[in-house]
């Protein structure tokens, strides 16, 4: 039997070689639990957000199955990982921002937010009374001073701004695609932004898809963070297709 069998019963014990096994396993599950990808990349002035959407029976309305959420009126988030942690940390986003409104008088800066998520995600890797969430999330922006933002937010509360990222089963081919496109990505404008995250989840998903089956949302410049229609996707889509043939 291994030394280390018998540190995944609590959450704040390490194990002799260093390691926090509950929160491993909530890595996994946010990554895993779900079988979704998601994806967001920056341009000019922009901020993109692609994720799949899967209605898990034929009975439920498809307009309720979401991954992508606002959180103030131009700033929104993707999670992927298990849904009903996904919607604790989507209601736990939403308060902190609005704690900072009413408080400060303006919106929270993304960063500012990811922070602070960040660091209650931290602190449940503390205390056994605590269960990580299993779940991952992606914030998009724009900031007034720094522009296009993008934050991801891990279980274990370590948060970083990228060019471009990836959560869920297919994240490391997405972020080896991005890392070809980094260096266009700069001179992206809103549209080219959008196709450059669908055409990144086609290609690591290796199948074409409707409008339907994925979820869009962009943010421009001061402009709202909105989702797109089916119409607005299969537009993009078809672009894409054009492009290819």
């Amino acid at each position: 039997m291994s030394r280390d069998s018998n540190y995944d019963h609590h959450i704040s014990i390490f194990s002799p070689n260093g390691r926090l096994y509950q929160i491993e396993y909530a890595f996994k599950a946010a990554a895993s639990a779900s079988g979704l990808t998601s994806v967001a990349c920056r341009g000019s002035d922009s901020v993109a957000i692609v994720t799949q959407k899967k209605v898990p029976e034929r009975l439920v309305d498809p307009s309720s199955v979401s991954n992508v959420h606002n959180i103030t009126p131009n700033m929104g988030v993707v999670t992927t990982g298990i849904l009903p942690d996904t919607k604790a940390l989507v209601s736990r986003l939403r308060q902190e921002a609005a704690d900072w409104q009413y408080k400060l008088g303006g919106p929270i800066p993304a960063g500012s937010l990811a922070l602070r998520i960040a660091d209650i995600a931290q602190v449940y890797t503390q205390s056994a009374s605590m269960r990580p969430l299993a779940c991952t999330a992606i914030i998009a922006a724009v900031d007034d001073e720094k522009g296009p933002q993008i934050f991801k937010v891990d279980p274990a509360g370590h948060f970083l701004p990228f060019f471009a990222t990836a959560s869920g089963a297919k994240e490391a081919e997405a972020t080896n695609y991005f890392e070809k496109k980094v260096s266009e990505m700069k001179d992206y404008d809103v549209d080219a932004t959008a196709r450059c995250a669908i055409m990144c989840l086609g290609s690591v998903l290796g199948s074409d898809f409707k409008g339907s089956e994925i979820e869009v949302a962009v943010v421009q410049g001061s402009g709202k963070f909105v989702k797109l229609t089916e119409d607005d996707i299969e537009a993009h889509l078809n672009a894409i297709a054009e492009i290819d043939a």
